[in-house]
Order: C-alpha cells, then structure tokens, then sequence
C-alpha cells in the first residue's frame, strides 16, 4: 500500500491542532501519535500539572474519536470499567450495560490510585480490544486506545502497576516542564478560556483508520527483525538485569518503528526509527537487580550499553 500525500496532510493539521493546547511538547505530542498509528497504549507518567490530562482530551476532539475518561481511586470497580448485566424485568431477559472502556479513546486519569483488581480489568480490552463479562465477548469499538497517566514519586495511596500490566503499555513517555517562554505562552492562551475547548475534529474516525492501516504497510526488513530480536536478547542477557523485554515488546517496537516512518513520511524503517522509539518502548519493561539499583545505575544506561553492543544492519548498495 502506497502512502497517500492527502493523509500526510491530515496527520500534519492534526498535530498542529493539539499542539495549539499543548505548548512546546511536541515529542510527546509525536510519540502518542506514532502509538495511535500503531495501534498501542501510551503510559504517560510525570509530575501533576504539566498537561498529561490535556493532551489526551485533545488528540480525542481532533480526531473526532469517541473519548471517555475514568478519574481512578480506590472506590472505582472493574464493572465500572468493562460494564455489566442487568435484569430487564420488562423483557424478562439480561442486558449487557457498557462500561467506560468501550469507546475509541479512553483515558486512566492516575491509573495507579485505584486497586489491582480494577486494574486488571484493563488487560483483556488492552491486548485483545474485548471484554468479557459474565462469559458473553464484547468487541471494542476500532481504533481503541487507552492513555494512562500517573503522577511519579508518589506512593501514598497509590498501586504500582505490576509488570504484566506496564506491558500492554507499547511506550511510557514524560510531558517534563514546560521552559519559561513555553509557560508565558499557556499563561497567555489561557487568560479568557481553556483552549482544548477549541479543538478543532481535523479528520474523520474513516480517515485515521485509513492512515493505521498505511502505517501498518511500511515495509520493515527482515534485517530490522533481526537487529530487533538481537536488541531484545541484550536486555535479558545484560549483567545489571534481572527482567528483560519480552516477545511482545520486540513486535511493540516494529509497529512503533512503522508508525514512527510513516509519519515522518517514509514507507520503510530505518535502524534510527528503532534507536529512537527503543527507550520509550523497552524502558518500562526492563527491571535491575537490586544491587545494580543500589548503585544508581538506571535503565537508560542499561539501554544507552545496549545499543552500543548491538550492531545495526547496515544497507548496501
């Protein structure tokens, strides 16, 4: 499949649109994209207050996707998210009542206050696109995509998010602050109203699906495949590492890598796509030993020696 020029255009209003609400984030901004395109979740976590909430109440008004979010707390039950049965006295039948999660975009606002339990109701609809409740299979609406946030360094009150969990997440990324120019801008845009309330829908649900569909053509080598299960078999094999990537982080970052070429306008991958995406789609999965947290290594470096080990295919000509 052939890229077509006209959705090129398209994806390029749509982040000029959201970038309008989210100043000076564009890499964010790119790599919740380049997950929607990949058909993935993206896990945003970072301090409160720097637009987590907003960019995802934003890309859902610009793509003109049905949207719902669920503010997370202890008291939220996984019936409120996957839905549930009622008995219709009338019909004298049961009726299946959805919950949060069927819709196109849903947003887990602080995903890690609430309790395990509700948020394993979250790991069928993320990896499957279904619920199932009370045996009957509920199919997701297309394209469905689930954006978390979570406020880091926080414990009160809170439930990390166990690993089986942090991998249904295809990226993890931080907003960061905004720069002293970037936050007299917000100041500005926000004297007289909020501007996510002007969001403009740049595009139909028809039109996106046509671009995940594109993306999901881009030619990526059997070469790339190799480097990519290589780079995988060095985060096990690492000395420092106690969990490495698993398969499905190794298939997350292909269908990153593709949605990543795809809108950079290109229809084959490159080794740097993959470099570039391996931090935000290995680094919530890889766990150190305890002695190597104790001696401040982090994953980053973990990674940054990774990369350095491993050697990209090189093309010929």
């Amino acid at each position: 499949m052939s890229i077509n020029p006209e959705n090129q255009e398209l994806l390029s209003e749509l982040g000029s649109e959201i970038s309008k609400v989210i100043r000076g984030k564009d890499e964010a901004l790119f790599i919740v994209l380049t997950g929607l395109l990949a058909r993935g979740h993206v896990l945003i976590e970072d301090v409160p207050g720097v637009g987590k909430t907003t960019l995802a109440m934003a890309l859902g008004k610009a793509t003109g996707l049905s949207f719902r979010r669920a503010q997370f707390t202890p008291d939220v039950m996984a019936s409120d998210i996957t839905g549930f049965t009622m008995y219709n006295k009338e019909e004298n039948r049961f009726e299946y009542r959805s919950g949060l999660v069927m819709t196109n975009i849903f947003l887990a606002d602080e995903i890690n206050r609430t309790s395990p339990k509700t948020q394993s109701a979250l790991l069928e609809a993320m990896e499957e696109k279904r619920v199932t409740v009370d045996g009957t299979v509920h199919q997701l609406p297309s394209p469905f995509m689930v954006i978390a946030t979570q406020n880091s360094g926080e414990y009160v009150g809170t439930f990390p998010l166990p690993e089986a969990q942090l991998d249904r997440f295809m990226m993890k990324i931080s907003m960061g602050y905004p720069t002293v120019e970037q936050e007299m801008q917000i100041l500005m845009d926000r004297q007289d109203e909020n501007p996510v309330d002007n969001v403009r829908n740049v595009m139909t649900a028809e039109q996106l699906e046509e671009c995940i569909e594109e993306a999901g053509s881009v030619m990526f080598a059997e070469s790339l495949c190799k480097y990519v299960a290589n780079l995988a078999a060095a985060t096990r094999n690492h000395p420092a590492v106690a969990l490495g990537v698993s398969p499905r982080a190794s298939v997350a970052i292909m269908q990153a890598s593709k949605a990543f070429a795809y809108l950079r306008g290109r229809d084959y991958v490159i080794p740097e796509d993959i470099v570039r995406l391996l931090i935000p789609v290995f680094e919530h999965r890889i766990v150190l030993k305890r002695e190597t947290r104790l001696n401040k290594t982090t994953v980053r470096q973990v990674l940054e020696n990774v990369v350095s080990a491993v050697t990209p295919p090189i093309k010929r000509n």
